[in-house]
Parts: structure tokens; sequence; C-alpha cells
């Protein structure tokens, strides 16, 4: 006997998955100067140098007891605190380290807040704004609620209110944000942040109960070209905000984040005690105790974004001309842009794939079948020798 819904979870590939390993298997091939990966969403600038200082500072200074025991399964109070006086100081806040539960990155902290929030009775739907991280519907689906997607904004990729105010209903829990966006690059304004603020207050009173924001904000330190990116919660009193430092201290691997329920949030301390509880169900005992050392004391790092806007630049402005239709990225490390002469996704990326060996994630997952993601995480003379084979491939398909 074995759960065949999470075979089906386990068998069923992952278009990025797919191509990055691809990739390894014709860089084996060709030689890795020959293949054009862009695939994956893996930080290509190295951790600062104080994160590394600061590991040797904490294993030179704490007993080992300290440094690779138990910490409380919130996570340990410096780490609370030194998050909550960061917050503060900079969205003039007044959060304390009991707003705070420490996770193993962003995605158990979402996994917890859909699982928190899904009442037992199997209806609670969880409203997604395309284009989205495609795991959100497999963390949705585990936690027992349902998927509600609203189609994308391709002009502007901030929010369509009308079909979002059509898709709220009285089996809705939340609605879940991602800004800056995974995959589009686009930042929520600060009139689109308003605007939902709004609007959620205004179903929320038509429902009698509140509708909860989750504000997903691992890239909410990549954002260049001085633009603001709004904090939800000094917009929206139930806003519960996932975190990750996976990206602005280039630490995926690690595997280190949070969840803040704001006292702002209507029964703050029954959410946060669900939250505490749907990652007890989860198997959560505490967060990695060496990374809550080293979080504590580079707190207020800040990361350089230099690589990654040269890129975006360089790519928005070559693809314009080259023809293709592109959202211009705020920040984040992607771009994305629609498939041209009128062809899918899908067809493109493997057209791409097997005509050029430049490897670009299609849509389908993403909530936009006729759109590709570009990862640009990566050296800048990679995107430079790249762009003559994207050049290539819209003037070939021009001509089919």
């Amino acid at each position: 006997m074995f759960s065949r819904s999470m075979y089906t979870l386990g068998a069923q590939p992952s278009s990025i998955r797919e191509l990055f390993e691809f990739g390894r298997q014709r860089a084996k091939e060709l030689g890795a100067e020959k293949v054009f990966d862009f695939s994956l969403g893996n930080p290509s600038i190295p951790a600062p140098a104080l994160v590394a200082e600061a590991i040797t500072q904490v294993l030179a200074k704490e007993s080992p007891i300290a440094i690779h025991g138990y910490t409380s399964a919130v996570g340990s109070d410096a780490c609370r605190d030194a998050i909550a006086e960061n917050l503060n100081s900079r969205y003039r806040t007044k959060y304390k380290k009991d707003n705070l539960f420490i996770t193993c990155g962003a995605a158990p902290a979402l996994g917890a807040a859909f699982r928190a929030l899904a009442a037992d009775d199997g209806r609670s739907e969880f409203v997604v704004i395309a284009p989205f991280f495609p795991e959100y519907r497999v963390f949705i689906g585990a936690s027992g609620g349902k998927p509600v997607i609203v189609p994308a904004d391709t002009k502007r990729f901030q929010i369509d209110f009308a079909a979002l105010e059509a898709s709220i209903n009285e089996n809705t829990a939340a609605v879940l944000i991602n800004s800056p966006n995974n995959p589009s690059g686009v930042v929520y304004t600060e009139e689109t942040i308003k605007t939902l603020a709004n609007l959620l207050k205004k179903k929320s009173d038509e429902l009698g109960r509140p509708i909860f924001l989750i504000s997903d904000e691992p890239y909410r330190e990549l954002a260049y070209g001085g633009v603001n990116v709004p904090f939800v919660p000094n917009y929206y009193n139930n806003t519960i905000v996932c975190y990750s430092f996976s990206k602005s201290l280039s630490l995926p691997g690690e595997r280190i984040g949070y969840v803040l329920v704001p006292d702002s949030v209507e029964d703050s301390r029954t959410i946060f005690t669900a939250i505490a509880g749907a990652s007890r169900s989860m198997g959560h005992v505490c967060a990695p105790s060496l990374m809550q050392h080293v979080i504590t004391a580079c707190i207020n790092l800040v990361p350089d974004v230099t690589v990654y806007e040269r890129n975006a630049n360089l790519l928005y402005e070559a693809l314009t001309s080259y023809g293709y239709n592109c959202a211009k990225p705020d920040g984040a490390f992607y771009l994305f842009f629609e498939a041209p002469c009128g062809i899918s996704g899908k067809e493109f990326s493997d057209y791409a794939k097997e005509r050029h060996n430049v490897l670009v994630v299609p849509g389908d997952g993403f909530g936009c079948p006729n759109w590709l993601r570009l990862s640009y995480c990566v050296d800048t003379e990679r995107v430079k020798n790249a762009l003559p084979l994207l050049k290539q491939t819209i003037d070939e398909l021009k001509k089919k």
C-alpha cells in the first residue's frame, strides 16, 4: 500500500528541473561554453564575505552544543530579535520576536501558512495571481486547500482587479502575492498594493471575517533601478509574510527563512499558534541552529545586485530590439517574454533547446502558457554570448 497522490506528485516532471538536467548532460557532451542554461533560479553572486566570517566566528566562539544543538521550535530569541529590529528600523514597525517563526526557508513558511489557514472541512480556497511559482499549487494542495488562479495582466504584470474580485467568495481563506515576482521580475507598485488592500478590506467586510493576504517575499531585497518594493503589512493589517534569506544572502542551500505574523492580524496569536502546529505536522523541529547564528550576525547586510541589474538591462534592451515582447524586470533575476510568431511557450522552449542549446522555461507551470522565463542569475559574458542565438531563434521562427 502507498499513497497514489504522493506517487503522482513524485513522478510528475518539473520543466525547470528537466531543462536543468538536460543542460548538465549537454554540457558534458559539448562543453559548458556551448550550452546556455537559463533554467534554474540559483543565485550566481557569492554570499557576502561577512557570511563566511560570521560562520568562522561562531564556530570559534560558541560551544559545539550551542552551535549544533536544538533551538526552540520557533527559533532562537537572538535571531528573532535581530530580524524584528531590522524590520522595525526599515519599515517603522513595532515587531517583537514573538511575531516571528523561523523556518527552513520560504517553502516551509508558505506550507505552514496554507495549512494554518485552511479550514478542516476541506473547502478553503487560496487565490493565486498569475504568473506564479509553480510549487504554490503543490503547497496549497498539501494543505487540503484549493488553488484558484487569477489570469495574468500581461500588459503590465500588475493585478487584474476585476478578475481578482470575481474569484473571491465565501470559501476564500487568503490571497497570495509574490513581489518582486517569480517569473516576471516585476514589482507590484504602491498603487497596486493600496488597491489590493482596499479590495480585501471591502470583501472581508462583506463576508464578515478577514481574508488574509500571504506575501511571499524571497526576492524582496533584489530590486533595482530605484524601484520601491512596498512593505505589504504597512498597507493591509491581515498580512502574513513568508520570507527567505536564500536570495538576499545567496544561501539557497542553507534553508533559512521565517513567517511574520504581525499583531495587526486578526486573532494573531491563534494564527501564529496554528502556523506552529502546521510546521510541527510537517516534521519541523527547528531551523538550522548554525544558520540562525549567521542570520543574527548578518541581518543588516544589503545584497549587491549590480550583476543582476546589468544582465536584466542587457537582455531587455536586446530582446525588445529583436522583436520579443518582454515584461520589464524591476527585480529578482528573471526575464519573462512572450513566445513570438504565434507559437506556445513549450514550442519555443523545445526549438531553442534543440537548435541552439538555449534553455528557457515554458510558462505553462507559471500560469502563462504563451510566455517563457529566462533566469539571468549567470555571469554577464554568458548572457552576451547567448544574445546572437536568441536573435537567430526569432529570425528563424519568422521565416517559418
